[in-house]
């Protein structure tokens, strides 16, 4: 649920919305939501100073609750 949400909201952000790909990876220290989009559209994602990072990052920990959730911003040509 957590990693639709976000996908859609990434989406209405970039310019690529069909390069974007959310994983939701499972850590021992919890869950990780590892968001992949179009080099191009890397600093839309993250904002200026970051803001628009800071942003998804709050609506997703109200999303998430308790358990609250990472998010990493990669973009499509680094490969992990």
């Amino acid at each position: 649920m957590l990693a639709d949400a976000l996908e859609h909201l990434v989406r209405g952000v970039v310019d690529h919305p069909d390069d974007v790909v959310v994983k939701d990876k499972q850590l021992r220290r919890g869950s990780i939501l590892e968001v992949r989009v179009h080099p191009d559209d890397l600093g839309k994602v993250i904002g200026r100073n970051g803001r628009t990072a800071t942003s998804f990052r709050t609506v997703v920990s109200a999303l998430a609750g308790r358990g609250g959730a990472r998010i990493d911003f990669v973009d499509v040509d680094r490969r992990r």
